[in-house]
């Protein structure tokens, strides 16, 4: 199994429109920054976790050919507006792409996706090639498309987030306010993916010293940040981060 950061910037990706920062208009490859996502590979079988507005950029790039499942964390739009883009899938293989998912983020897809998401459950596979698993309750574990994972929630901003494990891996995005039980679901964590905006805490994000000290309380060996601003030069951060802390970026591939 293999996990590839098909994107590993912020909601406005890096360069931003219009800005002329040191970073946006660096030219090191590593500050060029989509939206985040993650491709899981197993053998295979490929499952993605978030489809934001640059996925069809991303699928073109790494040559996503083939899709067998979409994992989705929470609605804001970074996540979830290359959505559109799974046309191309059901298409090919004339079956639905399927879906994990909550109850919550479900329900504000219908009101997003009107066009082509109806509001009754019993005509979604039908009517829009999606076939959706729902996640039951904020915690547990469950089996997607043959790829067993364990799944928690959080809140940003009054929105729920998930966040999934895969055996000793965990791919925590967008996290901002969580319960003391998240740790449970995290005990025996090797690799810590999670989101890593700036070195301040934002509105809607931990800083990189709050997420520094959520993975020690896990005990993670490495941690990779993500959903990286345009305020975090690469080649300059790495160098002040700890052991064991590392910036992801776009194109950067672990072993699971």
């Amino acid at each position: 199994m293999k996990l590839l950061f098909l994107g590993s910037g912020g909601s406005m990706g890096i360069p931003v429109i219009g800005c002329n920062c040191e970073v946006c208009t660096s030219t090191s490859p590593y500050n060029k920054r989509l939206r985040p996502s993650v491709l899981i590979t197993d053998g295979k079988k490929r499952y993605l976790i978030d489809i934001g507005p640059d996925y069809r950029t991303q699928a073109l790039k790494y040559g996503i050919d083939t899709l067998d499942g979409l994992l989705i964390t929470h609605t804001h739009y970074d996540h979830i507006a290359g959505l559109d883009e799974l046309r191309i899938y059901t298409f090919r293989k004339k079956k639905p792409i399927h879906c994990l998912l909550s109850r919550e983020t479900l329900e504000e897809l219908k009101i997003r996706y009107h066009y082509f998401l109806p509001p009754h459950e019993a005509d979604e596979v039908h009517a829009t090639k999606l076939k959706f698993q729902i996640l039951e309750g904020d915690q547990g574990e469950t089996e997607f498309e043959g790829l067993p994972l364990t799944y928690f929630s959080y809140d940003q901003l009054g929105m729920k987030v998930n966040g999934y494990r895969f055996k000793t891996i965990a791919y925590v995005t967008d996290i901002l306010d969580f319960k003391e039980d998240i740790f449970d679901s995290l005990k025996g964590i090797n690799t810590l993916i999670i989101s890593g905006r700036r070195w301040e805490r934002s509105i809607a994000h931990l800083s990189l010293e709050d997420a520094m000290k959520f993975s020690k309380k896990i005990g993670a060996k490495k941690t990779y940040f993500t959903h990286i601003s345009h305020e975090i030069n690469h080649d300059e951060t790495k160098k002040d981060l700890p052991e064991g802390f590392f910036l992801a970026y776009d194109g950067l591939e672990l072993a699971l």
